[in-house]
């Protein structure tokens, strides 16, 4: 199965180059330098909590204000919004909270301008931050925009909407850059945080007994996703699979981590509707890494948790359904323009794990492949030196590149308003 998202770099031509340290930028305003900041749930509130300690290290006097978490607020961020206010998810809820949101986005952007920051970060959360960078970009500001959308596998048309509301763009995967650069935005490459805060070597026994587990056991860690959605929509046809993995590996442990207090309520009731025994099912609050370092196979829906397995070396059977209305809309449309989905098959160009979407997506298919992982330790060991060179490449000291990039917008000349 080919891709049309080939392995790093796209284009030789095109720079994607980890950005290193730029002259710090002079103030000739008499103040501390300001930089504004919106991140909007736990992952954004981590991102822009390693990026306010790296621009510190280079801005010591720097003040740091705008929407984040207690990771932001431990370092140093005077949040005026929590970012709790922003983490909304499902269309009936964001349509119920839809006129509290454009509120708060006008009151935060008006205080912002107010404020006259050298530079605006907007970490993640497009649908709130692409406007407020725009807005603010309109009126004189420098944006940044951290953690590029997915522009690499569907509406690659976005990214001149991103460049029209950015003066940068901070990507985490290399196939990103050039992309942008088709569209004459400039973005660059700083590496993941995730790969930088994970070892190249996990402790599995050591994470068997944070569990409970014993050091022996086949264990198969069972993610149907962190969203509720998800969980309905892959937790039977998962735990189904997970038991006709058991039939052939009696004694088989399935370790399931649950995100959130919704999603264990309902794992819980797929459970104990499975034929899983139930001595051998473990079902955690949240660990999910954990889980995963201490799994043989993780069974997992597509995301961000399939970088997470990849950086932990473990291998993996990725499964994945959209409501079918939603799913015949993309096909229809065309506007998926990959034919991979887990991010360690799209940043390594083939297939390091097995994706099953959609209507391929069956307990049965599933249970085949994940049996493939057990029954050929072999094929494991293959895995590990594509997983080293994928966790090099993305282990890039990411906050720090982007402080960089940050910095280096400082150092140019600001822009002219045009409203």
């Amino acid at each position: 199965m080919n891709t049309s998202v080939p392995p790093v770099a796209v284009d030789p031509r095109v720079d994607v180059r980890v950005v290193g340290p730029a002259p710090v930028p002079g103030n000739g305003g008499g103040r501390p330098l300001r930089i504004a900041l919106v991140a909007g749930e736990a992952s954004g509130d981590g991102l822009g909590a390693g990026l306010v300690n790296a621009l510190r290290e280079r801005f010591p006097d720097a003040q740091f204000a705008g929407i984040g978490g207690d990771a932001m607020r431990n370092a140093g961020c005077e949040t005026w919004f929590d970012a709790s206010e922003l983490s909304v998810m499902g269309l009936a809820e964001i349509l119920r909270h839809l006129p509290r949101l454009l509120k708060l986005r006008r009151q935060y952007r008006e205080r912002v301008l107010e404020w006259q920051p050298d530079v605006f970060i907007g970490i993640d959360a497009p649908d709130f931050n692409l406007g407020v960078e725009k807005w603010l970009k309109e009126r004189g500001i420098r944006t940044v925009h951290y953690v590029s959308p997915s522009v690499w596998a569907w509406r690659e048309k976005r990214a001149e909407k991103i460049g029209a509301s950015a003066d940068l763009v901070l990507c985490l995967f290399p196939m990103e850059p050039p992309i942008y650069a088709r569209h004459g935005i400039d973005a660059r490459f700083v590496g993941h945080p995730m790969a930088d805060e994970i070892p190249g070597e996990c402790d599995r026994m050591r994470a068997r007994a944070e569990l409970g587990l014993s050091s022996g056991a086949k264990v198969l860690a069972v993610l149907p996703g962190s969203r509720l959605g998800e969980v309905t929509r892959l937790g039977n046809d998962f735990f189904e699979a997970a038991w006709q993995v058991h039939e052939r590996i009696p004694g088989l442990h399935v370790v399931v981590p649950a995100a959130n207090a919704a999603c264990r309520a309902v794992i819980a009731e797929q459970l104990s509707a499975s034929a899983l025994p139930v001595a051998h099912s473990h079902l955690i609050d949240g660990q999910a890494r954990t889980a995963m370092v201490a799994a043989d196979v993780v069974l997992l829906a597509s995301g961000t948790a399939t970088l997470e397995t990849m950086l932990v070396k473990r291998p993996m059977v990725v499964g994945y359904r959209v409501a079918e209305l939603t799913y015949r809309l993309v096909k229809a449309l065309g506007l998926l323009k990959v034919d991979r989905y887990a991010l360690p098959n799209v940043l390594a160009g083939k297939d390091l794990a097995p994706e099953l979407m959609q209507h391929d997506c069956t307990p049965e298919n599933l249970s085949a492949a994940l049996l493939r992982w057990f029954e050929q330790p072999q094929q494991v060991q293959a895995l590990q030196p594509e997983y080293d060179r994928l966790h090099r490449e993305l282990c890039q000291d990411a906050s720090a590149r982007a402080a960089d990039a940050v910095a280096e917008l400082l150092a140019t000349p600001r822009s002219g308003a045009t409203a």
